[in-house]
């Protein structure tokens, strides 16, 4: 749990609760001992420490991990939606079923989706294939009227600039309108995979700042 963030949901100040386990295996993850533990909160205390915080923060970020994984999220997002938080979550697209249920019940006000990379990449990226159920969710948030962002984390040794390039002609001719955020892989930390470099062949405005925003134009 981060009791306090005001950089994580844009233009609200939260918490973020990190579920722990995922069902990818991103070389480049730096939370490892949430991907691989089993956690400590239950979800009763995480709701008692949000009661703590009523009228203090306005939103809750769900991340990970892999947050949507989890069977009891829609209902644990309606207690926080109950409570008069905003709930924002953080997914790698794998768990197109819940995050319809989800957007179908208003039980989130804003998600970030990450594009992990194309079918000819994910697998050297991520270490699975889940790029249709990808495709679904973002045709999901597509359709519908919750805000949401698109996110790729980027290495250079996993993505090179012809990668990023291609990433974005998909999701233009996907007809996405909003923001492509493009964030610099976190080196100097504990990764979930051996990484040989630290990922400095990226593009100039990455090596800068650790978050870039491209405005894919339609």
């Amino acid at each position: 749990m981060t009791p306090f963030t005001l950089l994580d949901y844009p233009g609200h100040p939260s918490c973020i609760l990190w579920f722990a386990g995922c069902n990818m295996r991103c070389v480049y993850c730096y939370n490892p001992e949430i991907v691989l533990g089993k956690g400590q909160y239950t979800y009763t205390a995480a709701l008692e420490f949000l009661e703590s915080r009523q009228g203090l923060l306005q939103g809750v970020v769900m991340s990970g991990g892999e947050c949507l994984l989890h069977p009891g999220v829609p209902d644990f997002a309606g207690r926080i939606k109950d409570m008069g938080f905003l709930v924002k979550a953080d997914t790698n697209g794998s768990r197109p079923v819940i995050l319809d249920k989800m957007l179908r019940k208003g039980l989130v006000d804003y998600v970030a989706l990450d594009f992990k990379a194309l079918p000819e990449r994910e697998v050297a990226v991520t270490g699975r294939r889940y790029f249709k159920a990808f495709e679904h969710c973002l045709d999901l948030l597509m359709a519908g009227p919750v805000p949401f962002e698109v996110r790729t984390t980027v290495h250079g040794d996993l993505l090179k600039y012809d990668d990023l390039f291609a990433m974005s002609a998909f999701l233009k001719d996907k007809g996405y309108g909003g923001v492509y955020y493009l964030q610099k892989f976190r080196s100097g930390v504990p990764t979930l995979g051996d990484m040989e470099s630290d990922g400095t062949d990226i593009p100039e405005k990455l090596a800068e700042t650790s978050r870039v925003p491209v405005q894919i134009r339609t």
